[in-house]
């Protein structure tokens, strides 16, 4: 088979004595070379709206160039998400382009145990194309997976998951979206009929109640915290969380449940709003099912037994249930603590059914309001190919594989029928021997996964680990067999989704480093190899791909074929879904927009579902051995994630502590003769890490909270999983204390 450099040099004669690496140029300069992948227009020295490559906030940043260089940034003023604020994070997008670590070139290791080497994209493309088919070959189609992100543009997720599904045979795929959105995918689905946030962020500034559940909005998500800051109703802010946060403390209500038991406390709480009448029954009659079952099965959870599961009070039960009944617009907003749980979509559902019996939902100020994680985890459950057929359709319904087939160009024949693995499944298939080889995008499992070392020794096991990423430096690139190096946000355009479905748009205004290139041409390239590249014929740019994934979305739930262009993305300052042509006349006046003002929902009756069901143990409950509980969650407004960009700034490295350490409340520091930043090990049935301790009382007695932005966090946390979303539980693992 040519390489396509030789393919193209028989087509440009100017270009005919370029081979290897300069691959790599060809494909970053796409306009000049006729390969269709036009950068958006920036003038050289200008100021240019992008959205924010972070968190899912999504929010607007000027960033201000000179002679075509990105020099600074500042928070956009007239954006509709931040409004002109930024969090730390924000300011200091820029910085991490300009590591000294970034991936420059492919990296191959040639035997086992030898060190990465550079090499051209011609043999770094002929090896991962190589070594996969014969994989293949050996041990059949299943045998290869990919483990993906909700960090790269949804034009990118999408082009990864028809070519990895529909070109080259891969089954099995995921994305670290599993780790955090995965359980409010799963009960949207069930309750509302499609995965379907229904707010938007102006509700914050709206409601007279806000319940935030599981969410330290403070430090997670700094700038709608800010939005909260703007409320002009005086509103009650509740905070439903084990651990007395920033964003406990800032509220008006704390209710510190013990953790892991909110399915116990949500049903209580349904039952005493039903006892007191205070539940609208108009609502429920028309736009709902199910209500009667729920009725029943809520009514054994009596005060009395809430308070032993949960530690709360029926007093305080009662005041929660009348600050609901007295609120005229009341917010549910949730986050990690409910979504990571062993029992996570249940809980979900739980804090939709008060929405729904309260009628607080499809009215300014009120939702059950699920927050992500990634900045494009809402365009990762939407257009990945994972947990459902691009444009949310399903996999198993021919119409829809038709449809997809044909506005993609792939044909419908190439389109699997199932689903595949979920990401605990590979690395269990892993670990069984199923799964031999491995490519991984964007995410850093060696860090980030439950049960750490489980997974790298996973990664050891392969036959063949491929890592696409911006650095090589992360825990999982070290480990791998083949590097290719991947241009970042603000490197590439394309679109993000934010968590209120604001399409939001990503602009080239730097160049990668080195032979990086976009994941978009990376994936051309693997195309073109694989010898499928006439199969993606459609998939030129990504613009012509984003023009695909609206026409896709044609009568979903999240119709987008009103928005025509990356132009009008940029003009409306991010458009949310839906949005179809008869929408766009009042984007003008109002760029704010919620689900269900109608009252109808997405299944086929246009009533909503109440889903319940029996509360569950925890997998691991402490004991004598190991009495403490340990929380996990985010540490600082200025870390993200497995930090693999955030430490790279040291403006964000002076704002949170470098080293380890461990929350402990001061009775059980005293206990235990431990005094403040002193060093102690935390020990759970898999591993033993050593961390500094802070004696804080914003933790309980019995449990400990340790950030999860250190590598060491999830040695000591245990692999445990909802049974229908597949997500982890990171919240809850029993841990004991050492001191020397």
């Amino acid at each position: 088979m040519k390489t396509l450099a030789k393919k193209l040099a028989q087509s440009l004669p100017p270009i005919r004595q370029w081979k290897g690496p300069k691959t790599a140029e060809l494909l970053r300069s796409p306009g000049k070379f006729g390969l269709g992948q036009v950068p958006t227009s920036v003038k050289p020295d200008a100021t240019t709206n992008l959205v924010c490559g972070f968190c899912s906030t999504g929010c607007g940043l000027n960033v201000h160039l000179k002679d075509g260089k990105a020099v600074s940034l500042t928070p956009s003023t007239n954006y509709p998400v931040n409004l002109g604020m930024a969090c730390p994070k924000g300011w200091e997008a820029l910085t991490p382009l300009e590591s000294d670590d970034r991936a420059t070139t492919p990296m191959l290791r040639k035997q086992r145990g030898g060190e990465l080497e550079a090499v051209s994209w011609e043999e770094a493309m002929e090896t991962f194309c190589g070594r996969f088919k014969e994989i293949q070959a050996e041990h059949g189609e299943e045998s290869v997976a990919f483990i993906s992100t909700g960090q790269i543009v949804a034009e990118e997720m999408a082009f990864l998951g028809a070519l990895s599904k529909f070109g080259m045979g891969i089954k099995h795929g995921d994305g670290n979206t599993r780790q955090c959105m995965a359980t409010s995918v799963v009960s949207y689905k069930q309750s509302f009929g499609f995965d379907a946030p229904p707010y938007t962020y102006q509700d914050f500034e709206e409601s007279d109640v806000i319940i935030l559940v599981g969410s330290n909005l403070c430090i997670a998500h700094p700038i709608m915290w800010q939005r909260i800051e703007r409320n002009k109703h005086n509103p009650e802010i509740v905070v439903i969380d084990p651990r007395r946060t920033e964003t406990a403390v800032a509220g008006t209500q704390h209710y510190p449940i013990l953790p892991k038991s909110d399915l116990s406390f949500f049903y209580g709480l349904a039952k005493v709003l039903i006892d007191q009448g205070w539940v609208d029954r108009g609502f429920i009659a028309e736009h709902c099912n199910g209500f009667a079952e729920f009725e029943t099965h809520v009514a054994s959870f009596t005060p009395e037994f809430v308070q032993q599961q949960s530690g709360i009070s029926p007093e305080q039960m009662l005041k929660l249930a009348e600050t609901i009944h007295k609120g005229e617009r009341v917010s549910f907003w949730w986050t990690m603590g409910v979504n990571q749980s062993h029992e996570g979509v249940r809980t979900a559902q739980a804090i939709i059914n008060l929405a729904l019996m309260t009628a607080n939902i499809g009215r300014p100020g009120t939702g059950a309001n699920s927050i992500t994680g990634q900045c494009n985890a809402m365009g990762s459950r939407l257009f990945s190919n994972t947990t459902n057929l691009l444009g949310g359709h399903d996999f198993a319904n021919e119409a829809h594989r038709e449809k997809v087939g044909a506005i993609t160009g792939v044909g419908a024949e190439n389109i699997t029928k199932e689903l595949g693995w979920t990401y605990d499944q590979i690395v269990d298939g892993i670990h069984a021997g199923k799964i031999k080889g491995l490519w991984v995008l964007a995410t850093n499992g060696s860090h980030s996964w439950i049960q750490q070392d489980k997974y790298s020794e996973a990664m050891e096991k392969l036959d063949f680990l491929v890592v696409q990423d911006m650095y090589s430096s992360t825990e999982t690139a070290q480990q791998a067999d083949l590097v290719l190096p991947a241009a970042g946000w603000a490197e590439k355009d394309g679109v993000f989704i934010n968590s209120e479905r604001r399409v939001g748009l990503v602009k080239k205004v730097a160049e990668a480093p080195g032979q990086a290139l976009s994941d978009f041409n990376i994936f051309r390239l693997i195309a073109h190899y694989w010898g499928v590249s006439e199969r993606f014929a459609k998939w030129s740019s990504p613009e012509a791909v984003f023009k695909m994934l609206t026409e896709l979305s044609a009568g979903q739930a999240c119709d987008m074929t009103g928005i025509s262009s990356y132009q009008m993305v940029d003009e409306f300052g991010g458009i949310q879904w839906p949005c179809r042509a008869e929408d766009v006349p009042a984007l003008s006046r109002d760029n704010q927009r919620r689900l269900f003002e109608d009252g109808k929902f997405y299944h086929p009756d246009q009533k909503a579902k109440f889903v319940f069901g029996d509360a569950t143990p925890v997998l691991e409950d402490t004991d004598e051995e190991f009495p403490y509980v340990l929380l996990t969650g985010r540490g600082s407004s200025a870390q993200w994630h497995t930090q693999s960009r955030t430490i790279k700034s040291e403006v964000l490295r002076k704002l949170h502590p470098a080293e380890i350490y461990v929350e402990i409340h001061p009775d059980d520091a005293k206990g235990l003769g431990i005094r403040p930043n002193s060093k102690i090990k935390i020990v759970s049935r898999r591993s033993t890490v050593e961390v500094t301790a802070s004696v804080t009382p914003s933790v309980y007695p019995g449990q400990l909270f340790m950030p999860m932005h250190y590598a060491k966090a999830n040695k000591l946390t245990i692999a445990s999983f909802d049974p229908y979303s597949r997500q982890p539980s990171y919240k809850f693992c029993a841990v004991n204390i050492t001191v020397d």
